[in-house]
């Protein structure tokens, strides 16, 4: 019996010695460890790439509203820029989608200057700035203009609010965050909030073709911070309606975001009437009407 034993143990050793090597992982390396000399370094397969996504860099953030901001992508070889008007002596904004340039400064004060188009005009927004007003350099966030002659004629008032249509205007860039005037102290929106209506509109602008549900997009300083928003058809006829609040109230301005679904036969002209419920006899004031087109469902 012992002489089948030795042979049988010397059998399970041999074939213990000829087992192949366990399987598994012991871990990562220690850092700046190098393989063992001799060794293959077996490589390691890449890690995937993380990618990080592009980002544009963010538009002016002004304290009172925070305009749209201006595609300057070039796709489809256009820019939408947003314009500062007036209405009833307050700034009012609108959009213009305009063939791409880098000059982007230069193309919104010459659409500024040229002042609003006929569907604009007859919305009531007009423009107090002249043709000739040129940026001369931009730096450290500082647009330095060039008034034409007469640009500070007419008064204290209407120099101001020519001011604020340029400033608000060329501030929607992200490379502006202020701008300077023959030499003075640069100023930005901020010094013009004042100038703005109780309710500011920024989306739609006059004239867009808009679809069910429609987001109404801006700023304003009302009471309990409501907003309020209808859709009127060809006929003034209420075809929509819904209500929202703005991130500050009464005594402070916030931006506002409301989405209204309306419900119309056929697409036509019609308004989108932003307004203000009176805490006093529940009237709407402060009443902003952009007329846009509105398509019908499925058209």
């Amino acid at each position: 019996m012992r002489r089948l034993l030795v042979p049988l143990a010397a059998f399970v050793l041999l074939a213990a010695g000829c087992a192949p090597a366990r399987t598994g992982t012991l871990g990562p390396a220690p850092v700046g460890a190098s393989p063992t000399a001799g060794a293959t370094a077996t490589p390691r397969a890449p890690a995937p790439a993380t990618t990080t996504p592009s980002r544009r860099p963010p538009p002016a953030s002004p304290t009172t509203t925070v305009p749209v901001a201006p595609d300057e992508s070039g796709e489809g070889g256009t820019i939408v820029v947003q314009l500062w008007f007036v209405r009833d002596g307050r700034l009012a904004p609108t959009r213009r989608t305009l063939p791409a340039t880098v000059a982007t400064s230069r193309l919104a004060l010459t659409e500024l200057a040229a002042g609003p188009s006929r569907a604009e005009a007859a919305a009531g927004l007009t423009t107090r700035v002249p043709t000739g007003v040129q940026v001369v350099r931009i730096a450290d966030g500082v647009a330095t203009l060039a008034p034409p002659a007469g640009f500070a004629d007419g008064g204290a008032a209407a120099v101001r609010l020519r001011r604020a249509q340029v400033v608000w205007t060329l501030t929607q860039f992200p490379t502006v965050r202020g701008v300077a005037f023959a030499g003075a102290a640069p100023v930005g929106r901020d010094d013009y909030a004042d100038l703005l209506s109780a309710i500011v509109v920024t989306g739609p602008s006059v004239g867009d073709r808009v679809t069910s549900p429609v987001s109404v997009t801006g700023s304003a300083e009302v009471f309990e911070a409501t907003v309020s928003v209808r859709v009127l058809d060809a006929t003034a006829r209420e075809v929509g309606t819904s209500f929202t609040t703005a991130a500050c109230g009464s005594g402070c301005r916030g931006d506002y975001r409301a989405t209204v679904r309306y419900r119309v036969a056929a697409t036509g002209p019609g308004t989108i009437e932003v307004y203000e419920v009176s805490p006093r006899d529940g009237s709407r004031v402060n009443v902003v009407a952009v007329p846009v087109v509105l398509v019908a469902a499925g058209r």
